[in-house]
């Protein structure tokens, strides 16, 4: 690498950091996307059952089914909302990332 000019190490620097931005954007997004499935089961069940139960700091209470299924919907809401945020994100990084790569390319080629 003692031949390659600044400018291309720096491009390539670039290239290193977005690619890791795109696997913490992964990270992210897989532990949205678990959330969203547990809300979803939560809400499955609640809707088989009369009774409802909330646990608060290691204590499982008795609570209103309709107020745990508006919390839960609330909760999916916002979990649904970060990842279409992340994949947004996401989506712009890897835009980023797709044209560095050409350029370098390009610029080792040459």
């Amino acid at each position: 690498m003692a031949d390659i000019p600044e400018e291309l190490k720096e491009k390539i620097n670039k290239l290193s950091m977005l690619e890791q931005s795109l696997q913490q954007f992964l990270v992210k997004k897989q532990t949205f996307q678990g959330q969203l499935i547990e809300v979803e089961s939560a809400l499955e069940a609640l809707g088989s059952t009369d009774k409802a139960y909330k646990i608060i700091a290691n204590v499982m209470v008795s609570a209103k089914k309709e107020d745990l299924i508006k919390e839960l919907e609330s909760k999916k809401e916002t979990v649904n909302l970060r990842i279409k945020s992340l994949e947004k994100q996401e989506e712009k990084v890897r835009q980023q990332t797709t044209e560095l790569q050409s350029e370098v390319m390009k610029k080792m080629r040459a």
